[in-house]
């Protein structure tokens, strides 16, 4: 059977706080040590990597104020995950620890430096989620008093990438020397200016940090926008992907590799990790309740309007629940959330706002069951699709420590016992761990 990889999509933000699992500890999550407790589980488990997820903004899209955002968690409180990718890297070993930093707000010079910092600490296992973002609400706390158009950010975040690249390479692997006999800690001729001048930026160079163990952090981007899936099949080492059905997956999939091919990259480099919300009990008719539990609770709706508003930028507040959502809406946000949220199922029918809430956390695959079952449907998914593997992010609310448990302690076993993913860890960096297979 094919071998597949495991990453985690999470956000540096409240736990469930407000439901039976929440956890005694959850007022004091912003320490991260919840989280470094999830990264001593999954690297336990084998996973390749946590991802942590970012916004910089507290949302007003559904209904013009930023109350439920607030009420909800959703979007804000949400901490920076710099801090805690270095705290996670220092509290594990093996497991890849990745954050989301914006080609929008950070200066090339600035977010090249971090990285190569983050990296050493981690001995080699950083990445950098590169996003452009999406949200007006971001660019007003920078200056700006709206994004670019959509293709335009992509335009923008290939320059960045393109002189983040160079600063990265302008000390040479072996500038450092520590030559004790001519005092010599690196070789001047080995370090190099970039003097980048393009259409958005400008950069001197050299960095002022040494080389870091993968000389450039592993890459993860996510693009399903035919811009998105070019810049993607460009510069990625891994790509989050959230499509809904085998059909999609697989066309995605395919799409991406040619393009890495036509850039003269192989494909092989490239690591599709699907979105994944697997809900797991001992028994199927158990977790399809702890499934509608989670759908039936009484936030549940609004709360996902409210975080889908703020992914698009469109207020939902303006439908009425109970009548179809009209389909000619359009954004400059996040166009490929909104493609997923309006589709529905393959049935044709026209849904009410109310019920493409709840399809949300139903769509695509169906990972509903016991451990055994929901393994058994992941390894089949991998085995038609093609690879590469799954990133798990809990459906419909934030983390728990019971569904981390059921995850990394169920799951994962049985995953583990097909044969379908590692059960120990064979590389030392993030890159190595996510091209061994």
């Amino acid at each position: 059977m094919t071998k597949f990889h495991l990453g985690w999509f999470m956000n540096f933000i409240p736990p469930e706080w407000d439901t039976d699992d929440s956890s005694p500890d959850v007022a004091a999550w912003a320490n991260g040590d919840f989280y470094v407790d999830m990264a001593r589980s999954m690297e336990r488990a084998g996973f390749d990597l946590i991802m942590i997820e970012d916004t910089v903004m507290v949302a007003d899209a559904y209904g013009g104020t930023m109350e439920g955002s607030l009420k909800h968690c959703q979007f804000a409180p949400k901490h920076d995950p710099l801090p805690l990718a270095v705290k996670l890297a220092a509290k594990t070993s093996r497991l890849g620890v990745v954050a989301t930093l914006s080609t929008s707000f950070y200066p090339p010079y600035l977010l090249a430096r971090a990285c190569s910092t983050v990296d050493s600490i981690a001995g080699g296992r950083f990445g950098w989620n590169i996003v452009s973002s999406a949200e007006d609400r971001a660019a007003q706390n920078f200056g700006m008093d709206a994004l670019p158009a959509h293709d335009e950010r992509y335009n923008v975040a290939q320059e960045y990438f393109d002189v983040v690249n160079q600063l990265w390479d302008s000390w040479e692997r072996d500038a450092v020397v520590m030559d004790r006999e001519t005092h010599t800690y690196a070789d001047f001729a080995k370090v190099h200016t970039i003097d980048f001048e393009g259409k958005y930026f400008k950069s001197r160079g050299p960095l002022n940090t040494i080389p870091s163990p993968q000389h450039r952090p592993a890459f993860l981007q996510a693009g399903a926008s035919p811009k998105g899936r070019q810049f993607a099949a460009g510069a990625a080492d891994a790509i989050v992907a959230s499509m809904n059905g085998l059909a999609a997956m697989k066309e995605y999939r395919d799409d991406v590799r040619a393009r890495a091919a036509a850039a003269g990259r192989d494909p092989d480099d490239i690591k599709l990790l699907f979105t994944a919300g697997p809900v797991i009990a001992p028994t199927k008719a158990e977790a399809e309740a702890k499934l509608e539990r989670i759908l039936g609770h009484p936030s549940y709706v609004e709360k996902q309007l409210v975080g889908i508003a703020s992914n698009t930028e469109i207020d939902f507040s303006r439908f009425d629940l109970d009548e179809p959502l009209p389909r000619e809406l359009t954004t400059n946000g996040e166009q490929s959330s909104l493609q997923r949220f309006m589709e529905g199922d393959d049935s044709g029918t026209a849904y009410t706002l109310r019920e493409l809430t709840m399809l949300r956390a139903r769509r695509g695959l169906d990972l509903v069951g016991t451990p055994q079952e929901v393994a058994r449907k992941m390894a089949d998914v991998m085995e038609e699709v093609g690879g590469d593997g799954f990133l798990i992010t809990k459906p419909g609310w934030n983390l728990s420590r019971s569904y981390i448990t059921d995850i990394c302690d169920g799951l994962i076993p049985e995953l583990q016992r097909l044969g379908v993913v590692r059960t120990q860890y064979g590389k030392s960096t993030l890159r190595e761990t996510l091209r061994e297979f």
